[in-house]
C-alpha cells in the first residue's frame, strides 16, 4: 500500500489507485444519504460506494457537490443492477448512473450480481463494461458477489480481468475460497458489510449472532482503546482489502475513519481469522431471485 492524505490506497490490476477505505450507502435512505456523503468527505474519506439498486445515486452526487471536495479527488464507485444486464442495456445503465451522480466519468463500475439464471446477459453486461472502459467512461470495472465458478466462466468469455470483486466479508464469514480465486487472477477483494452489519440487520434472518458483540473482538478492541468496528476495519486494511463500511451517523462515520493510528499484531489477526463460521448472512449468489432481479431502475 502507498499512502495519500494519511490513508492507505490500493493499486488495482490496471494501475488505477483507490483509497482502501470508503463509505458505503447500502440501505441509506435517500433523504439521509447526501448528508452522510458530505460528512464523510469532510472527515477525509475519498471513496464512495453506491449502486443503482440502492436508489440513492442522485443524493451521493448531491453530497459530493455540497462537500466542496473536487470531483477529481473522490473515487466514485457504483453498480449495474440485474434488470439492466445485457450489452445495450448496460451501456444505457452507465448513462443513468452518470446522470444521477452528476458526473461525466466513473472510477469503478461493477456488476451487482452474477445472476446465474441469466448468465448470458451477465456476460453481455460485462462486455459492455469493457466497452465503457475502452472509451474512457470508467477507469476500472469489476463484479460483485461472484463465486469462483462465476469468475471462471466470465474470464473464459471476456477480455478484461475484473479489477474488484465486492463480496460479503467480515470475521464471521471470510470466504477463503473466493479470496484465493480472486488472488490467483489479481482481483482485489472489497468487503461489503465489513463490520458485520449483515449479521444484525433486522429482517435478515433469525438467531443471528452480532459480530459487533464478539468477545474476541471486544477484547482486542479494549487492548487498543478502539471499538470492535475499528478493529474489524483495521483487520481488512492490514490484509490488503478494500472496506466500505456503511453509516449515516456522523460520529460513526468519523469513528470508522479513525483506524490509521494503530496496528493489529499477527497474533491478533490470526485470532480474528479464526472467528469464521462459514455461514453466509446475505443472499446466496447462486440462488435466482427473479422478482428482485427484474426490479426496474428509473431513468432519473
Amino acid at each position: 500500500m502507498e499512502r495519500i492524505e494519511n490513508q492507505p490506497t490500493l493499486t488495482l490490476n490496471n494501475g488505477v489507485t483507490m483509497p482502501a477505505l470508503g463509505l458505503g450507502v447500502f440501505q441509506s435512505p435517500p433523504e439521509e444519504t447526501a448528508a452522510a456523503v458530505e460528512a464523510a468527505l469532510r472527515t477525509g474519506y475519498r471513496h464512495i460506494d453506491t449502486a443503482a439498486a440502492y436508489g440513492n445515486e442522485r443524493e451521493v452526487g448531491e453530497g459530493l457537490r455540497r462537500s466542496g471536495v473536487d470531483r477529481s479527488e473522490v473515487f466514485l464507485e457504483t453498480k449495474v443492477w440485474v434488470s439492466d444486464f445485457g450489452y445495450d442495456q448496460t451501456l444505457h445503465a452507465w448513462d443513468k448512473a452518470a446522470g444521477k451522480l452528476g458526473v461525466d466519468s466513473l472510477d469503478l463500475l461493477i456488476l451487482h450480481q452474477p445472476a446465474p439464471d441469466r448468465f448470458e446477459r451477465t456476460i453481455a453486461a460485462y462486455q459492455a463494461l469493457e466497452k465503457l472502459l475502452a472509451d474512457g467512461k470508467v477507469r476500472a470495472i469489476g463484479v460483485s458477489n461472484f463465486m469462483p465458478h462465476h469468475l471462471e466462466r466470465l474470464l473464459k468469455e471476456t477480455e478484461v480481468v475484473p479489477a474488484v470483486n465486492q463480496i460479503e466479508l467480515h470475521p464471521y464469514f471470510t470466504q477463503p475460497e473466493v479470496r484465493r480465486a480472486d488472488a490467483e487472477h489479481g482481483i482485489l477483494d472489497q468487503a461489503w458489510s465489513p463490520i458485520g452489519g449483515i449479521t444484525f440487520y433486522p429482517g435478515w434472518g433469525e438467531d443471528r449472532r452480532s459480530v459487533m458483540e464478539d468477545p474476541t473482538l471486544l477484547a482486542i478492541a479494549s487492548q487498543h482503546g478502539k471499538s470492535a468496528a475499528q478493529v474489524m476495519l483495521r483487520w481488512h486494511l492490514q490484509q490488503g482489502r478494500s472496506a466500505i463500511p456503511k453509516s449515516t451517523n456522523p460520529s460513526r462515520i468519523r469513528e470508522n475513519f479513525d483506524v490509521f493510528d494503530f496496528s493489529l499484531s499477527s497474533e491478533e489477526l490470526v485470532r480474528i481469522d479464526a472467528l469464521d463460521l462459514g455461514v453466509r448472512n446475505g443472499p446466496d449468489p447462486d440462488v435466482a431471485r427473479p422478482e428482485r432481479f427484474d426490479m426496474p431502475i428509473p431513468e432519473a
